[in-house]
Formats: structure tokens, sequence, C-alpha cells
């Protein structure tokens, strides 16, 4: 049986509607599900098969995203995370300090790190840097959110993953599509933030800032072999199909296999193997949210599927005369925005509308490094966690932290606005 299109619709609403009012999203995504399908005319029982059809369709994703809980436990709790941000920071003269503080977050959130943890971990190098320099908060936040963004588009994390499945593509395939959108997105950043580094409240000269003790951390050389491994495990395959090298081609290691292999080796490395099992429980915890949200996810495209709303979505663009090549980046702004975060507009933009995006002719790859970028734009609102924790960060008021959007906007756009033109097919 397929439901009407407004009963999708009306479901997806009242999903979004109840996550702007604070409520769990994993429930109003269910909820929300439940009622479109009851409207829709399902029965009670049909509703269920829906649901569960649509929970199972995601399983593939919440498999990858519990394997890069071990890299991203590895990185945070064994301190490599913060002995990679210190470095690049270190390394940098005073005046390239912006560049500094957004390449730290990019390089963080560009191994698989949250990018809500990055800015937390860089923060205080940042606030230092903010008070010796006197640069103004507003600038601080804007280069550690603007580099996190970049770098979460390149990264092992759910959102790549999720944006990965939903298109049916290697998620190798994803981060090489997003690095051009990526390096863009950094340099905007930098430009943004050294613009309005005199603008906004300033770092007050007798504020104390807390940071790990140097003695507990591992080596730099130790500290990056987990990513480093994850990279090139990674990037073997494409590397082959790119060099025509068959038995690198054929080399076909799933990130479900990579991401913990990468953590282990990473462990050995910095000598703690004995904390690897310790380091996975905690990543793993880490990851459950976003398990949860996937499963909410995939009941709302449990929804979508047994309705025609994808087809209505194609008839409407088709009849508008713009470009059906912009379905795929308004669904990812539209879904982030609605959410406040980039890992569930990514799932839901993707999910509901995969099929009703690639049937104007873009590739899997475009398609996804589009919804990816797109979810960028506007994920940083008040009704998800990432505008609180950043704001927290360095000491932000509500109304400055608002004013932080505008700009985090702007990084987002550029990205879109570059992955759209690469991906496609506008000329």
């Amino acid at each position: 049986m397929v439901i009407a299109w407004w009963a999708a619709l009306l479901g997806l609403l009242l999903a979004i509607g109840l996550i702007l009012f604070r409520v769990n999203p994993v429930y109003a995504l269910i909820f929300g599900a439940i009622v479109g399908c009851l409207v829709g005319g399902l029965s009670l029982a049909q509703t269920t098969d829906t649901i569960v059809k649509g929970s199972s369709g995601v399983m593939g994703t919440i498999i990858r995203v519990i394997a890069a809980g071990v890299l991203a436990g590895v990185m945070m709790e064994s301190g490599a995370a913060n002995v990679i941000a210190s470095n690049i920071v270190n390394r940098f003269s005073d005046r390239l300090a912006i560049l500094a503080l957004a390449l730290s977050t990019m390089v963080l959130t560009g191994v698989g790190i949250f990018i809500p943890v990055a800015v937390l971990i860089v923060a205080p190098i940042a606030l230092e840097v903010g008070q010796k320099m006197h640069y103004s908060k507003l600038s601080l936040l804007v280069a550690l959110s603007g580099g996190g963004k970049a770098g979460n588009i390149i990264s092992p994390n759910p959102n790549t993953i999720a944006a990965a499945k939903g298109f049916n593509v290697d998620l190798s395939q994803v981060m090489i599509a997003d690095f051009v959108p990526a390096v863009v997105g950094l340099i905007v950043t930098v430009v943004l933030a050294s613009l309005i580094k005199n603008r906004g409240e300033f770092v007050p000269e007798t504020e104390k800032f807390e940071t790990k003790d140097q003695k507990d951390l591992p080596s730099l050389k130790a500290a990056i072999v987990t990513p480093l491994v994850a990279v090139v495990l990674l990037l073997i395959t494409p590397v082959g199909d790119i060099l025509g090298v068959k038995a690198l081609a054929s080399f076909n290691l799933d990130a479900m296999y990579i991401l913990p292999i990468a953590g282990l080796i990473g462990t050995i490395a910095m000598g703690q193997s004995k904390k690897f099992l310790q380091y996975m429980q905690k990543g793993l915890a880490r990851m459950t949210d976003v398990v949860l949200i996937l499963i909410g996810a995939g009941a709302i495209a449990g929804l979508v599927s047994v309705s025609n709303l994808p087809q209505k979505v194609v008839e409407i663009v088709q009849t508008s005369g713009i470009s059906g090549t912009f379905l795929a980046p308004i669904a990812g702004i539209l879904m982030a925005a609605a959410t406040a975060s980039t890992s569930t507009g990514v799932i839901l933009a993707s999910n509901s509308f995969s099929k009703s995006i690639m049937s104007f002719g873009i590739s899997g790859t475009g398609a996804a490094a589009m919804v990816h970028t797109g979810a960028t734009v506007i994920d940083q609102l008040p009704h998800g966690n990432y505008f609180h924790v950043t704001a927290k960060a360095v000491n932000m008021h509500f109304k400055e932290r608002m004013s932080v959007v505008f700009w985090e906007m702007l990084v987002g756009l550029s990205m879109t606005i570059v992955a759209t033109l690469m991906y496609g097919n506008l000329f």
C-alpha cells in the first residue's frame, strides 16, 4: 500500500516540530513516523512493519558507526587528539594563529573526532592565543567551528558514513569528493575570522585555562599513527582505481574493519595496548546517541519509502523550472537546520530523498557530497547540543553565540556552493 505524500510530510514535520520543542530526537522521529503511517491509512501492524523495515535499512550504517567508535575512543581517551592540536598551533607563528586554530579543529574532525569534542579540545589553546593576541571570542569560535566544519566533511565520522551509505558509495569516495570543498571552507574560515578579530568580547586578561598534563600524553609521532593508518587504508582502493593498479584497486576493506584496526595499531604505537579495551568501551559510549538517532531516522525513512512523497518532490522540482541538482544541497540544508545536527540532517536527507535526487542523473558520490556539505550550513542552531557546547567552551553568552551562527553559515555555504558547482551537472 502506498500512502499519500501529505501524510508522510505531516509525519516528518511533526518529528521536526517535536525536536524544536526539545523532545528527544529519537522519540520525536519514531513518533512522527507512527503518526504519518496511521494518518496515511496503514493499520497498526502495517505501521510496525514499516518502521521496523525502515530502521533495519540503516543497520549497515550503524555497524560502521560503532566501528568508528573504536578510532574515536583511542584518539580522545589516549590524549592523541590533544597532542596533534597543540603541535599544530605551536608550529605556526603568532601572525598565523587563526589559521593554526582552524587547521587544528579541521585535522581533529578530519581524523574522526566529533566536531563538538574537537572544539572543546582546542578551545583552551584558542583562548590562550586570543588573550595573547587580543583577538575576540567571536573570531576564535568562528575559527574553531569553521575549521571543524571543514574537517567534518572529510572524516570517517557518522555523518560521512551516513552520506556514503545513503547513496551506496564507499566512505573513501565521499571523503575524497569533499576534499576541495573542505579546503575552500578552511580558507573562508580564516578570512572571516581574521576580518572580525576585533569585534565582540575579548578574553579577560585574568582568565586561566586548563590544559591536559603533558606527562600523560603520547609523543606526536605515536599520536599520528592511528589517523595515518586509517587514512592510508581507506584510500588504498580509490588510489588503485585512479592509478589503474589492480592489486590496490581490489583491496576493498570496508570501514567496518579499517577503523578498529587503525585504533588498535595506534594504541600499540602509543604503548597503551593494555588500555585498548577501555578506549573501545568509552568510544562505544560516545556513539550510543548517534546509533539511536540512526534508528529514529530509519523509522522516518521507512515512512517516506511507503509514500509517494519522493515522486511528488520530483514533480515539483520539474514543474518549477529549477535544476533538480539543487534538491541535494537544499535537502541537506533543511534537514540539518530542522534537527540542528549535521549527522541527523544527512541521515534524513539521504535516506528520505536519495532516489529522488539521483533521478536527476546525479552520481551517487556527487549527491552524497552535495547533501553532506549542505548539512553544514545551518546545523548549529540553539535547539541542538553543538550550539551550547561550543558557547560554553569559550565562555560565551547566548546573544553573542547567536552572532556566530551567521559566520558559521557562510563557511558551510561556501563549501556547499563549491560542491554543487563540482558535482551538480550545472554546465
